[in-house]
């Protein structure tokens, strides 16, 4: 009989369970950190999950609201602004995705031709920092900068001799907005 099925057979009965993990105790205690990451970060948010079958009422809790069921997602498929949601979001990932997967290989090899040691750092540092700015205030920058009246951008179409553009009000120019900004701050 195998070292293995010896084993197995020993940890069958609850004597044996007890015995092997007097033995092998050291090795429970390097688990501990690992399961304990497990449960509070993969298993405990699913009871949030538990919120889509339920007519949730803040005052009654996750526990003490009623059971709808699959009513919930009934609704959101019949929903009339189901297909734009959808196209909308596939569109900003695939638009994230093209345009944002090929960025950091062209930095890298643009930042790779950089001969002057100093200047490549300074270039490092200068592309990396957008990444460690808040989103908040990465939100606040674009809309300061695309802003019609104080805006940098709309200051230098006026000296092209364009009109002023309302970038944020206008809906076709929300997505490459968004995608633009999210590949700037995390590009580097």
């Amino acid at each position: 009989m195998s070292q293995v099925q010896q084993t197995a057979i020993l940890l069958n009965s609850k004597k044996g369970v007890l015995h092997h993990i007097r033995t092998y105790w050291q090795l429970y205690i390097m688990v501990l950190p690992a399961m304990a990451f497990l449960i509070l970060f993969q298993y405990k948010p699913m009871y949030g999950v538990l919120i889509a079958f339920k007519n949730y009422r803040i005052r009654l809790g996750v526990w003490g609201s009623p059971w709808v069921g699959f009513e919930n997602f009934t609704r959101l498929f019949s929903s009339y602004w189901f297909p734009i949601i959808i196209r909308n979001t596939l569109t900003l990932s695939v638009l994230g995705l093209v345009l944002g997967f090929p960025m950091p290989i062209i930095l890298a090899l643009m930042a790779n031709e950089i001969k002057n040691l100093r200047t490549k750092k300074i270039f490092q540092t200068v592309v990396y920092l957008p990444h460690f700015i808040s989103t908040v205030v990465i939100c606040g920058m674009i809309t300061m900068f695309l802003s019609p009246s104080t805006g940098i951008i709309n200051r230098f179409i006026e000296l092209l001799g364009g009109e002023r553009i309302f970038f944020m009000q206008s809906s076709s120019m929300f997505k490459w907005i968004y995608v633009l900004s999210g590949i700037w701050q995390s590009t580097g």
